[in-house]
């Protein structure tokens, strides 16, 4: 099978252009040693299967992040047959430094010129022959997003397939070239993974791989010493030498009007990310969300799930019976999967609602504003303006938005972004919320989850303060962010968006949650003869010698303890431990009674404070690991958030209690 490599700016349209090659046939998972996430997808085209690589996104094949390192090692090391370059049209000579950078490698670059609508909105005509010809590579018009020029790609990605690659000769100037040439001939001799010439070149710009890779190379890192005691440096003078070359293709190719056109998304832009109405109108937008998740998610599909379960759970209870099961098999399919993994899944259409809604948001290029609002009071706390686009990504998931830092280039933001994200209310969260909030809140759900989404943030912030100004002391490095024009969000890239995100949301349930209530099963029924889930069972002993712990926070009961230790294997299983504890309850609204006559109001709010900021789940703590290669930051994010939970629970409650709530 023949491999093609898709590279591109961030925001270019490039995850569009995949999701349209490839379809369903996709799969998504992390390039080998590191925690890039790696998507690949197939097509078929006359019989033959193709596959296809998404490379992340990156404005330049560096080493500054991770995500620069896979992309252009995937080039040079994984042998593309050929590398589509999608170039966002709206912005030419920014894009075409990545292709300059693809030509030197000596890549089969077939260039896909995309949103070339919204080119042409703007009055910009692109000669996409003569852009062709200057660059020595296919150029194709697309528009991604509306399926346009895909077939016309396709032909000419398949075509390139059989050619060589035409050899571009650049020249950085005598000097340059005449380094670059000494360099490779010192290097000639040795085995190196890339091309000698394209080693010499970042050589020369101090590339800290490459400098690695030569570190035993005695004649080469004598020529490169000699020149640091020079004070010669080349990396500035190739850096313009590659956009000398950007803007003289073009001048050549590009003709712009006269005057910038003030687009719909200036307009919009000029409200939506003002000092003035920015912040509330991005606060407005997220209480809405989770006002229409609840109205959607709740009130309209709500009940259809739950009665499903129902259903399911009487189904498979009277066939366990007529086949004359054990009943203690009974008691765990029923009490343990249906009462435990059920409790969870009744919220699915909740989760899936506020996924579609986030996914808007994303698609139409409103989450990229919502950062640059957000910029501002992050540097107040002394934070970087791009650690909120990670804080967004964990919503989702805190492991993808702990892996979202590693393109802060400076360790002080990347480290604290990291011990902050696991604020960001997750969507394994969301089910504790609810069922507290039916219990409790019925009639102000939206409110609720807003302000509990927006402590999280506040003590995210907050925490960023106090760590920026104790364990890592040092100035922010800028923030640079490029804001794509506002687009009309596409029905399958938010469904699939959607689906995604629920997806693996429902396979936890069925993988790791039904582990932890299997396990916690076993424990409540054990020792045999004693009432099941009872205070006299294993988990019943272990819940009453933690709950003291929990007495000042006003939830000291031994199924309240147990459900939140069982959440450190997985949030979700909060819910379903609740919900198989208090007598193995199926149905929302059983467990929500159950809540209801088990906790007050005021030790509800304490739940919730400490659910929301009490120690994230293994699978975060695990990647922070990777993340920073360290035990002792793992074992930090372990502890911290468990102390600061408690800490604020306990006062959330006296306090209350003070106050005769």
């Amino acid at each position: 099978m023949q491999n093609i490599a898709l590279v591109g700016n961030p925001n270019s349209g490039k995850t569009t252009l995949f999701n349209v090659l490839t379809g369903s046939n996709q799969h998504v998972g992390n390039w080998p040693g590191v925690t890039v996430e790696k998507k690949e997808g197939s097509f078929k085209h006359k019989g033959a299967l193709y596959n296809v690589v998404d490379l992340p996104g990156t404005y330049s094949l560096g080493a500054y992040s991770e995500d620069e390192l896979v992309a252009r090692d995937f080039i040079v090391k994984g042998n593309p047959d050929v590398v589509i370059n999608v170039v966002d049209a709206t912005n030419l000579e920014r894009n075409l430094y990545l292709t300059t950078q693809l030509l030197e490698m000596g890549a089969n670059v077939v260039v896909a010129l995309n949103m070339m609508d919204e080119a042409e909105s703007k009055q910009i005509m692109i000669s996409t022959k003569d852009l062709s010809e200057a660059l020595g590579v296919p150029v194709i018009s697309t528009v991604a997003a509306k399926k346009k020029g895909i077939q016309e790609l396709i032909d000419g990605t398949l075509k390139a397939m059989n050619q060589e690659p035409r050899k571009i000769v650049f020249t950085y100037g005598k000097e340059i070239d005449e380094e670059i040439s000494k360099i490779r001939d010192l290097l000639k001799d040795e085995s190196l993974p890339y091309p000698d010439d394209w080693t010499a070149l970042k050589l020369l710009e101090g590339d800290q791989e490459m400098l690695s890779i030569v570190e035993k190379m005695d004649q080469v890192k004598t020529h490169l010493k000699s020149l640091q005691a020079d004070n010669v440096d080349y990396e500035l003078d190739i850096v313009d030498k590659r956009y000398a070359y950007v803007n003289g293709i073009t001048k050549k190719c590009v003709v712009k009007p006269a005057e910038e056109i003030v687009t719909a998304t200036d307009k919009i832009d000029r409200i939506l990310t003002s000092r003035l109405f920015g912040l509330p109108i991005f606060g407005l937008i997220m209480y809405l969300v989770f006002q229409l998740t609840f109205v959607v998610g709740s009130d309209i599909l709500g009940g259809y799930v739950e009665t499903a379960i129902e259903i399911f759970g009487e189904f498979v209870e009277g066939w366990l019976v007529s086949v004359g099961s054990p009943d203690w098999l009974v008691s765990f399919v029923i009490e343990g999967f249906v009462g435990g993994v059920g409790a969870v899944l009744v919220f699915v259409p909740l989760i899936m609602v506020l996924y579609f809604f986030l996914a808007i948001l994303e698609d139409t290029g409103y989450m990229s504003r919502a950062a640059y609002i957000m910029d501002g009071i992050m540097r107040a706390v002394g934070l970087h303006g791009k650690t909120f686009i990670s804080m967004i990504v964990g919503f989702g998931c805190n492991v993808p938005g702990i892996m979202a830092t590693r393109t802060l280039e400076n360790k002080k933001d990347r480290m604290i972004a990291i011990l902050i994200n696991p604020f960001m209310s997750c969507g394994a969260r969301l089910p504790i919320y609810l069922v507290f909030i039916a219990a409790f809140f019925p009639n102000n759900g939206g409110l609720v989850l807003f302000i509990i989404y927006a402590l999280g943030i506040g003590m995210a912030l907050l925490m960023g303060k106090l760590f920026s100004k104790t364990l890592f002391k040092g100035e922010s490095s800028h923030f640079i962010m490029e804001l794509p024009p506002y687009r009309l969000p596409s029905p399958t890239s938010v469904l699939r968006d959607m689906w995604e995100k629920v997806w693996d949301f429902v396979k936890r349930a069925g993988t790791v949650i039904f582990a932890v209530v299997a396990l916690l099963w076993v424990m409540s029924v054990l020792p045999m003869g004693v009432e099941p889930y009872s205070q006299e069972s294993i988990l019943g002993r272990v819940g009453q010698f933690i709950a003291p712990l929990f007495a000042p926070a006003g939830f000291g009961t031994w199924q309240a303890s147990v459900s939140l230790f069982a959440g450190i294997a997985a949030k979700e299983a909060v819910v379903a431990v609740l919900g198989m504890v208090y007598a193995g309850v199926s149905e929302g609204s059983e467990l929500v009674n159950a809540i209801r006559d088990s906790f007050t109001t005021l030790s509800a709010v304490s739940f919730l404070v400490m659910t929301l900021l009490y120690t994230p789940c293994a699978a975060v703590i695990a990647t922070v690991k990777k993340e920073t290669n360290s035990y002792k930051w793992a074992a930090f994010m372990a502890i911290y958030p468990f102390v600061l939970a408690w800490s604020l629970a306990v006062l959330v409650y006296q306090i209350g209690s003070l106050m005769g709530f």
